[in-house]
């Protein structure tokens, strides 16, 4: 069934800009680096104030002075301004000192990194001096790497992957299928395109890279001395080499579509075959016009497998592949899968354009590219299955972790293709019996190309639609007849002859248009690859999402570290009593400090007695008890020890159920002042 009005090329146009937009909006969702533990502990209560904050992060992360932060309850910084590098072995720890002395209340520690993979993490929590109170810090709600300059890099990281596919896959279907695509126009744009794509998507990133990683704001892709920091750091550095080896590259493009191009030229067209192939002067030149052509396409494989792989290495050392385990395997085996990726769906963009826009395709094009794009899958295959055992971890991360729930989103979308691949393998079968193009077509250009295009060869002469098609030819050259500029009569005014010209091109173009299309099979074979391409649209998007998403493994290792230590399980019971016996010097604050604060034994509690002021002051006697009426246990008193002025203790204190249980505090301060509190506090 014949589509009407159907636009191959703004189909694409608008997958590609759509599924940009997604992978642009999930990227941000997570982090690479997590943070997996801190001292203070998050939400925690410290009885006196710590000498520094220290955070420990699940891999190598990249911090300045000014990447942590710790602000009092009013939001004013008390950190010393001096980050410390606390790593050892393979654990990952920075800290920051604090002054002596912070008064009691709640803190915050706001900080932000740059991951390994080049991706930036953030984030924020509390921790109480004594006990907690109000708090005037702002915390940020935005992660850094979000908003509008996330989004713009984001795009621009999915641009650059489909400029890298065209430029290199278009290159190969070229070099390794058919050479005689490096005269056809709409070829040449589409790599040439690539190469602008991925140049300017490349440039974007590194300017964008300042606010991506730091204030998030759009007007810092100005900041030059931001930019110099870039350009020293890992991911700057990949970068600007690939800006170099996008130089190399255009050099590339410019042999493949000029002296390339050239070399296969049509027989005619060639200066080197000038001479009558009856002479030895001939032969001896055609021998030698041959040698040339195969040096030259042996140089320029090689050549553009370097570039290519160089390209791809940008990548794989600024990213997952650079960091977790092997390190030194993954980054080779991530330049394998990227050339495989490119190789199958570049070359696969060059034969749609080649199908749609350009002389008729050989039969023995598509099959070279068909078993080109068989040995891409199954290297990616292989690499892929190394990755996944790499990043995944374990079958039950594939389910219950972003990444690895999309992984199995490209893992299904490839097994699609691959089915739409073997539909485009039948009808690659089936071209035999529909018929080679004529002679000559393999170098023909048409006008979408250089020199001129035999008309191709038609389905059948029987053909229902084979007819209409002839009809329609015949028509067209009757109207010819009456159009041409040297009709009798006509005067010779150019733009008139020029206007002429042009409604003569457009007739010729939609007249082999229609021959072309009049093939049933070679527009089944466009239809489905077509239908490969815009999976792949899709599949270049996931791609692009899991390269910005937290490896599945990273974050199982993360909630293996913080299993067991939420507030609610595992931090300290605190509780601020105040306390009015009615007597002379009878007002405080008592503080309690119950750790762990669970069921069973092994809890310490801890207290202190302060005057109005604050200042530690012993009292003639302090008892503490817990009851816990649902189970009609209790009170269970609790033996304190004096520590110290103002400081009592008790080891060993035993909870045996959890539960809702009632703490009561009895204070007297003098031989008949006295009053008994009582605090409701929640056991695990």
């Amino acid at each position: 069934m014949a589509l009407t009005g159907f636009r191959p090329r703004r189909l694409l146009v608008v997958l590609a800009v759509l599924f940009g937009a997604l992978a642009a909006g999930i990227a941000p969702a997570a982090a690479h680096a997590a943070l997996t533990g801190s001292d203070p502990a998050q939400g925690s209560v410290v009885a006196h104030a710590p000498e520094q904050v220290a955070l420990t992060f699940s891999e190598g992360v990249a911090m300045g002075d000014d990447s942590l932060r710790v602000l009092d309850p009013q939001g004013k910084r008390v950190d010393r301004g001096k980050l410390r590098n606390l790593c050892s072995g393979s654990t990952v720890k920075y800290g920051a000192g604090l002054p002596p002395g912070l008064p009691g209340g709640t803190y915050t520690v706001a900080w932000q990194a740059i991951s390994a993979d080049s991706h930036p993490v953030s984030g924020a929590f509390t921790f109480s001096i004594g006990a907690p109170s109000k708090t005037a810090a702002a915390v940020p709600q935005q992660q850094v790497g979000g908003g509008l300059v996330g989004a713009l890099y984001e795009i621009a990281r999915y641009l650059a992957y489909a400029g890298f596919v065209l430029l290199a896959g278009g290159a190969a279907f070229v070099v390794a299928c058919r050479p005689a695509a490096a005269r056809v126009r709409s070829v040449q744009r589409l790599v040439v395109r690539g190469w602008a794509v991925l140049t300017g998507a490349t440039l974007a990133m590194l300017l964008l890279r300042t606010p991506y990683t730091g204030s998030g704001k759009l007007a810092d892709v100005f900041d030059f001395g931001g930019l110099q920091q870039v350009v020293l750091s890992k991911p700057g550095a990949a970068l600007l080499s690939r800006l170099l080896l996008l130089a190399a590259a255009a050099l590339f493009v410019a042999v493949l579509f000029g002296a390339y191009a050239r070399a296969h030229a049509p027989d005619g067209e060639r200066t080197e075959a000038a001479e009558p192939p009856e002479t030895a002067e001939a032969a001896e030149a055609a021998a030698d016009a041959a040698k040339r052509r195969t040096d030259l396409t042996f140089g320029l494989a090689l050549g553009g497998a370097v570039v290519a792989a160089g390209l791809a290495t940008t990548w794989a050392i600024a990213e997952h592949a650079s960091t977790g385990l092997q390190p030194a395997v993954a980054v080779p085996v991530d330049v394998l899968h990227l050339l495989a990726v490119a190789a199958w769906l570049g070359g696969l963009a060059a034969l749609l354009v080649s199908l749609y826009w350009g002389p008729p395709v050989e039969r023995t094009a598509v099959r070279r590219f068909s078993r080109m794009a068989f040995g891409a899958v199954l290297v990616l295959v292989a690499t892929g299955t190394y990755q996944s055992w790499r990043q995944v971890g374990s079958w039950r991360a594939l389910t219950d972790t972003s990444y690895g729930q999309l992984l199995l989103v490209k893992v299904g979308l490839v097994a699609v293709m691959v089915a739409v691949a073997g539909l485009s393998r039948r009808w690659t079968g089936r071209l035999t019996a529909a018929g080679e193009p004529a002679a000559g077509t393999e170098r023909g250009t048409g006008p979408d190309g250089a020199g001129t295009t035999p008309e191709p060869v038609a389905a059948s002469a029987s053909s229902p639609v084979a007819a209409d098609a002839e009809t329609d030819v015949k028509a067209d050259e009757g109207a010819d007849e009456h159009t041409g500029p040297a009709a009798a009569g006509a005067p010779a005014d150019p733009a008139r002859v020029a206007q002429l010209a042009r409604q003569q091109a457009a007739l010729t173009t939609a007249r082999k248009k229609r021959i072309r299309d009049a093939d049933p099979v070679r527009r089944g074979l466009r239809r489905s690859v077509l239908t490969e391409a815009a999976i792949a649209v899709v599949l270049l998007a996931v791609t692009t999402a899991l390269t910005t998403t937290e490896p599945a493994r990273t974050e199982e290792a993360v909630k293996a570290a913080s299993a067991g230590q939420s507030p609610d399980a595992n931090q300290p019971r605190v509780l601020t009593v105040p306390f009015d016996t009615g007597g002379a010097d009878g007002k405080g604050t008592a503080r309690l400090d119950l750790d762990p604060g669970r069921s069973g034994g092994g809890n310490e509690l801890r207290l202190r007695i302060a005057d109005p002021s604050g200042k530690a002051r012993d009292v003639p006697e302090v008892k503490v008890s817990f009851t816990l009426g649902a189970k009609k246990l209790g009170p269970l008193p609790v033996t304190l020890r004096h520590s110290g002025t103002g400081h009592w203790t008790a080891s060993g204190v035993q909870l045996p159920v959890p539960g809702r249980w009632q703490l009561s505090l009895l204070v007297r301060t003098s031989d008949f002042d006295q009053v008994t509190e009582t605090r409701n506090v929640t056991i695990n």
